[in-house]
């Protein structure tokens, strides 16, 4: 993949796919896309229609859809010629094996084959593809045209050169890129919110908070920081003038206390439903479409105060 490059294949448009290529119109690329079913063409269109003024704001770019967007009868059509393809298959090891390998037996030979997946092992699904060398992971975060983070994840035969083209590529497009030392199932940002999701479960099966409360504690108190420091950074500080040196000789022998049940509850029907309800009530009845709009809305002037005082 050249970096001049623009045209990029985006297979599957779910709200990952989709995501994707609202973030590649806006950065002047054309985009062929492939979906198998007809259905989410209108998902895809109406989502490219709610988000438009917002995102015209946050990039200060319009989009053309007429020179931008092609929908394509087949992978094989969608690949040809494209200097990247981004593939959002369901996270199935087995289905996305099998199209990755689709897409390398058509996808020109220096095009990079970049997978969605959020936990899966990219040996795994690069295992039947040719020249695996430029299949890996590249894991973004909904919504993927604001939130800037994407985990890049070689497999073992993964190059050098093309985790470094793809590197290249999605940090001209305004990424925050995070490359893997090695592979690990979940990655890293998706092992920490799994975490504290199963601790959540935990929390509201033993029947100590409602899902509003455990959103609370997070949004007015360290997810305040975290948006800014991290959970390393923000330890640090909480040792005083000896910084992490003395935050740990403090605060480290409660890591023997049982505060943490990290093996997740089952997931029983009355838990589920506790979690369903929960979530119903903290929505006021607010469509998803609006809470979308909601949130992009203060994701942009959540990401001008990071620019402004990030350390």
């Amino acid at each position: 993949m050249q970096d001049s490059q623009d045209t990029i294949a985006v297979i599957g448009t779910g709200v990952i796919g989709t995501g994707w290529i609202i973030r590649f119109l806006f950065n002047k690329k054309k985009v062929k896309v492939f979906d198998p079913s007809k259905k989410q063409k209108k998902f895809l269109l109406n989502e490219i229609k709610r988000t438009s003024k917002t995102l015209e704001r946050f990039y200060a770019k319009k989009i053309n859809l007429e020179k931008q967007l092609f929908f394509c009868n087949s992978v094989q059509e969608a690949v040809k010629n494209a200097g990247l393809i981004q593939e959002n298959a369901p996270e199935n090891e087995k289905l996305k094996t099998k199209v990755i390998k689709d897409i390398s037996l058509s996808a020109p030979k220096s095009a990079i084959i970049a997978s969605s997946s959020s936990g899966l092992l990219p040996s795994k699904i690069q295992a039947q593809a040719k020249n695996p060398e430029r299949v890996l992971i590249a894991h973004p975060f909904n919504p993927v045209y604001l939130l800037p983070l994407v985990e890049l994840v070689p497999g073992k035969k993964t190059t050098k050169a093309n985790i470094l083209k793809a590197n290249r590529f999605y940090s001209k497009i305004g990424m925050k890129t995070l490359t893997l030392k090695k592979e690990l199932p979940g990655y890293l940002s998706d092992r920490l919110q799994e975490s504290m999701w199963r601790e959540s479960l935990h929390i509201i099966n033993e029947g100590y908070a409602s899902t509003k409360d455990l959103d609370d504690a997070i949004i007015y108190g360290p997810g305040l920081r975290w948006s800014l420091m991290g959970t390393f950074l923000t330890f640090h500080l909480a040792g005083g003038e000896s910084g992490m040196k003395h935050m740990l000789e403090q605060f480290g022998p409660a890591l023997k206390l049982p505060w943490t049940k990290l093996k997740a509850p089952k997931l029983t029907d009355n838990l589920k439903k506790k979690i369903i309800q929960g979530t119903k009530i903290q929505s006021k009845n607010k469509s998803i479409e609006n809470l979308s709009n909601l949130r992009d809305n203060f994701l942009i002037d959540l990401q001008k105060l990071l620019k402004k005082y990030k350390v």
